[in-house]
């Protein structure tokens, strides 16, 4: 009954709040939105027969055809990107990954209310309470949605499970999109009536390593987007300062390791850190 209430409150505020923001002109608000209060991984099928697309299980499955096209080219370190990194998201399901997690509070407190009472519920952003939660590893299953007549690739849907509860840590759709001419990664996670779309810019370090940054200020720019199905037309979209940093890097030893933080406003709030390993 709490969950149905944060539910149902979390609506009611987007109604309230939220900016009303038609497709045309706003193309990459068009996103996967579940028809039913549970995602899970069944999803994903039932969304590339709702569109109309192929489903590619081929074991060298990555997130992104070409990562370097999502680098700006005005970026004068571009030549300088891992080719490791590279690799790893053009072909994901060559590795294993590996997840530890650590909150801090105060907004973290509110965070695994929600979390407990509405994700657990949804089978969807399960992200770990504990550390111990992911000890057993976490799976890494990238399934490619094609067009069928053309074979391009229309999005890659990434589905991480806890191995030890079986939970859905993340269900989301991976693609790349370019808005007012700058390229970025699209990640669309579907939710009841709606989704959580995150635009996230690439930008390469000196040392070969790659940022991925949610770091915008207003709708069309890189950030976090709570949005609510409206019509045919039209959403209703919350930009909120959530803010995200994915730093892919290769450690002293050559493994490849990701630090993904996140905050509120400017309060850290989460720390995931990956070790990705190559099968």
């Amino acid at each position: 009954m709490f969950g149905n209430f944060l539910r149902w409150l979390i609506n009611v505020w987007l109604r309230l709040t939220g900016r009303v923001v038609p497709y045309k002109g706003h193309e990459w608000l068009h996103g996967p939105m579940s028809g039913s209060n549970i995602v899970g991984r069944e999803f994903y099928q039932s969304y590339a027969d709702e569109q109309g697309l192929v489903v590619d299980r081929t074991h060298a499955n990555g997130l992104i055809d070409d990562f370097a096209a999502l680098i700006t080219n005005d970026d004068p370190l571009k030549l300088k990107l891992n080719p490791r990194i590279r690799h790893f998201y053009e072909h994901t399901t060559q590795y294993k990954l590996e997840v530890w997690s650590q909150w801090y509070a105060p907004i973290s407190f509110f965070a695994r209310i929600l979390i407990q009472s509405v994700s657990t519920k949804m089978d969807q952003l399960n992200i770990p309470l504990e550390p111990l939660e992911t000890s057993h590893g976490m799976t890494n299953d990238v399934l490619q949605l094609k067009e069928p007549d053309t074979g391009r690739l229309a999005c890659a849907c990434w589905l991480r499970r806890a191995v030890k509860t079986g939970r859905v840590v993340y269900a989301g759709f991976y693609s790349g999109v370019v808005i007012d001419g700058h390229p970025m990664v699209k990640v669309a996670f579907p939710l009841p009536n709606g989704n959580v779309t995150v635009l996230l810019k690439v930008v390469v370090q000196p040392d070969g390593s790659v940022k991925l940054l949610s770091d915008g200020k207003r709708i069309g720019e890189s950030g976090y987007y709570r949005v609510q199905q409206r019509n045919a037309e039209s959403v209703r979209v919350r930009y909120l300062p959530l803010k995200e940093s994915i730093h892919v890097y290769e450690d002293e030893i050559g493994t490849l390791r990701t630090d993904h933080l996140f905050a509120f406003w400017k309060f850290k709030f989460l720390h995931l850190h990956y070790r990705i390993n190559p099968l």
